[in-house]
């Protein structure tokens, strides 16, 4: 049996879009299953910002309860503990309306009654909450929009995984970034991981000017000064805190982000802080030119293991950024080289 060249031509063309058309096939179901681990894992990270300002709202009910004797205060305290429990055990159909009944009652908190620690504390919920829910309402968008395009339904390349909802929840557009609080500063910082030949961590020991019993250990850093590069304020900041020259182009990074709302000397600050990471060996800090207010804040200094972070958290003496202790090794293989980090966000 022969079959003429058109023939041949024919069922090459058939076979040609039998082929593209499974490539393509496979190509999508990956993405789509892609999107919805995207939106799983958004999902995760939501329910973690929404259980954290859970835990801020009972810290901030039982602050406002304290010795007074006022029945309203005492009704309002008592109202956002309720739906603090509430929100934390909801489940996911009922969880908006009790996380929107959270947000009222939070918004009518005066917060003059509440230290500025405390201030801070529910800024910062509020802002992780308002981010969380808008990077989970993206990859939900992005999720459905391949999924319900009509050749994904025929071809159930989707199968059997149940559609993505988006979480809605009443946001306040405010100067704190939907917190519900004014800030005072908004600023970009970058922050330098230093870390010795031992894979040790050079942290800076200090406390806010106006409240100098409570002290904290942080990371190398500033603000970036108008028209400095990230890189440049980066090494200007290690220089002026520990006297090390640095040249800009040995810097790793940025490979974190973090977000963060805090009360200092007298102000309330939304900082965006970019992570870089470099390795020296093991020096004695020397400031080289510290700020009048880095003067006054700054008490000490020590190279630290994981161990040693996780020794100063449980005495009270909290470590910025959180969980250091568990994201050193992350900067200990980005200081050993190879591709260049992609920035991603942490606490």
């Amino acid at each position: 049996m022969t079959f003429s060249a058109t023939t041949v031509l024919v069922l090459a063309l058939i076979a040609a879009v039998i082929v593209a058309i499974g490539m393509w096939a496979y190509s999508t179901a990956n993405r789509l299953d892609r999107l919805h681990v995207r939106s799983d894992q958004s999902w995760h990270a939501l329910e973690a910002a929404l259980a954290r300002r859970a835990v801020v709202a009972r810290a901030v009910a039982m602050a406002i309860a304290g010795p007074v004797s006022d029945a309203q205060v005492a009704e309002q305290a008592k109202r956002l503990t309720t739906l603090a429990d509430r929100a934390e055990r909801a489940e996911r159909a009922e969880r908006e309306t009790t996380e929107n009944q959270l947000s009222v009652a939070l918004s009518a908190v005066d917060i003059a009654q509440l230290r500025p620690q405390l201030v801070a504390e529910l800024a910062d919920a509020e802002a992780r909450v308002l981010i969380a829910r808008r990077f989970h309402n993206d990859a939900v968008r992005d999720t459905l929009a391949l999924r319900t395009r009509r050749p994904v339904r025929v071809l159930h390349l989707g199968g059997t995984a149940p559609l993505p909802t988006y979480f809605e929840i009443t946001e306040r557009v405010t100067p704190a970034a939907s917190t519900g609080l004014a800030v005072d500063t908004t600023r970009t910082s970058a922050r330098v991981v230093l870390l010795d030949e031992r894979d040790r961590v050079l942290l800076m020991r200090g406390h806010d000017p106006r409240n100098p019993d409570l002290s904290f250990w942080f990371t190398i850093g500033g603000g970036v000064e108008p028209g400095e590069s990230l890189r440049g304020a980066a090494v200007r900041e290690l220089w002026e805190e520990t006297g090390h020259t640095a040249d800009p182009e040995t810097l790793r990074g940025p490979v974190w982000r973090r977000v963060a709302v805090f009360p200092f000397d007298g102000e309330l600050i939304r900082s965006e802080e970019l992570f870089f990471v470099l390795r020296v060996p093991a020096f004695e800090p020397r400031a080289g030119n510290r700020t009048a207010v880095e003067r006054r804040s700054i008490t000490g200094h020590r190279w630290c293991e994981s161990a040693d972070i996780r020794e100063l958290d449980a005495s009270g003496e909290t470590v910025y950024p959180y969980h250091l202790d568990e994201l050193l090794a992350e900067a200990v293989a980005v200081a050993s080289g190879g591709a260049e980090p992609e920035v991603r966000s942490i606490r």
